[in-house]
């Protein structure tokens, strides 16, 4: 997803899942313990939520509490710090391992490019980077394309350099893949879409709005 979900946003997610345990992974988000508490009191009677912290250590069983899920929820937040925490822990094989299982990997922001072979990223400060990513997803991917002055003009020209092509997403969208295909793209704001961004130029997607 392009920007955190709003609530049709989230159900859409939801609805897509074999089950509703879902674990959510604020990694990037700094970990947050008020923001936790918070979406434990979203989900409450919707899904049935676990959290996953690394500090001050990830829990034992980590790869059993993972795969014991239906969906694993990524935050937005610093991208690069956490593949460096995941891939410290083998977190980074472990969500392989879940995907390849079936398991819905979803996310927002940096929980979006996280799963490409490469995103666009302020992680390393305000001005905006290319950064290899778990490569899940073929191509390239970038967030916020509407929302942030610089997201267009920059992922546009990184790509026209030389980065691998991909997809732009604006805020209120979200991208549906199965397996490593994109199935379908939608939307919970009239407006809101979804590119392929290719050396040439981008070309607007097919968005289905949800009602």
């Amino acid at each position: 997803m392009g920007g955190a979900p709003d609530e049709t946003l989230l159900e859409y997610v939801l609805d897509l899942a074999p089950g509703r345990r879902l674990l959510y992974v604020p990694t990037a988000g700094i970990e947050d313990p008020g923001r936790t508490v918070w979406w434990y009191e979203r989900l409450r009677g919707r899904a049935e939520m676990t959290h996953l912290h690394f500090f001050p250590w990830p829990p034992s069983g980590l790869r059993e509490l993972t795969l014991d899920h239906d969906v694993i929820l990524v935050t937005g937040g610093n991208t690069a710090n956490a593949l460096a925490i995941w891939r410290t822990h083998g977190f980074d094989e472990i969500l392989r391992e879940a995907w390849q299982q079936g398991v819905l990997l979803a996310g927002w922001s940096a929980g979006m490019i996280c799963w490409f072979d490469y995103g666009v990223t302020d992680s390393f400060g305000p001005q905006l980077a290319p950064m290899e990513c778990l490569g899940f997803l073929p191509g390239s991917a970038c967030p916020h394309y509407n929302s942030e002055e610089q997201r267009r003009p920059v992922y546009t020209r990184l790509v026209a350099e030389g980065l691998p092509a991909g997809v732009a997403a604006d805020d209120d969208v979200a991208l549906h893949y199965a397996g490593t295909e994109l199935r379908e793209i939608v939307t919970s704001r009239d407006g809101a879409a979804a590119y392929r961004v290719e050396p040439a130029g981008e070309r607007l997607l097919e968005t289905r709005l949800l009602h």
